[in-house]
């Protein structure tokens, strides 16, 4: 699905331009011509990227930044007709991922933009890499699992068992579907080598911490569960 981009920009013969173009490049856009309206865009309509025009009525592009940046991450690219290096420094002190300048070319923008997409993008990725439960901590890059930063020695199926009851929290997973998707379709051992497995990790975890996360579902499995 196209990333969706919105313009928030009073004038509306610069917002019409930059719809054009980014449509062209295949994005999906959404205009607004004031601050309140923009912020209102910006954190309800699943955007992936604003364009803020510095000058806005309602509510100025400073304040709209500070208000996304109290509940989002969204990338901002600022943008003013103002070419003084205060300004500057306050949208990305104010949080803005980038800063440009009116007149501008139409290729510098669309260049910055692809950056603030791919740059949030990554960051997604990596965000998913990580599977947390309070301090216990598993970082798929990294193939290690810790409670409170401190590292946890684990086999590799001990690993792999831990990864997917974690990836399906709060789920019962049935000893058949764990040895599926752990051992193999083609595994035929024992299949009470879940049990052995689960015991092993909870020695590891939560005996060691005096934790609860896996549980057993009497006659079906186990889950393994956490709340905040």
């Amino acid at each position: 699905m196209a990333e969706k981009i919105l313009i928030v920009e009073d004038d509306s013969r610069i917002a019409r331009f930059l719809e054009l173009e980014l449509r062209h490049e295949g994005y999906q856009v959404e205009i607004a011509s004031d601050g309140r309206s923009g912020l209102e865009k910006a954190l309800n309509n699943n955007i992936d990227l604003v364009i803020l025009d510095l000058m806005l009525p309602l509510l100025s592009g400073i304040e709209v930044l500070r208000r996304i940046r109290k509940s989002s991450d969204l990338p901002v690219i600022m943008l003013t007709a103002k070419d003084d290096v205060s300004d500057k420094v306050v949208g990305l002190d104010s949080g803005a991922d980038d800063y440009v300048t009116k007149p501008f070319a139409i290729e510098e923008l669309l260049a910055r933009i692809r950056v603030a997409l791919k740059r949030k993008n990554s960051s997604i990725k990596k965000d998913n890499d990580i599977l947390k439960a309070g301090d216990l901590v598993l970082n798929k890059t990294k193939h290690t699992v810790t409670y409170k930063d401190e590292v946890i020695p684990l086999s590799k199926k001990e690993y792999d068992l831990l990864e997917y009851m974690m990836e399906n929290r709060g789920i019962v997973l049935a000893r058949e579907q764990l040895i599926e998707k752990v051992w193999g379709y083609d595994y035929y051992g024992d299949t009470n080598v879940t049990d052995v497995y689960i015991r092993y990790l909870r020695a590891k975890i939560d005996q060691k911490y005096n934790l609860t996360y896996i549980k057993t579902v009497r006659g079906v499995g186990y889950i393994f569960e956490y709340s905040e």
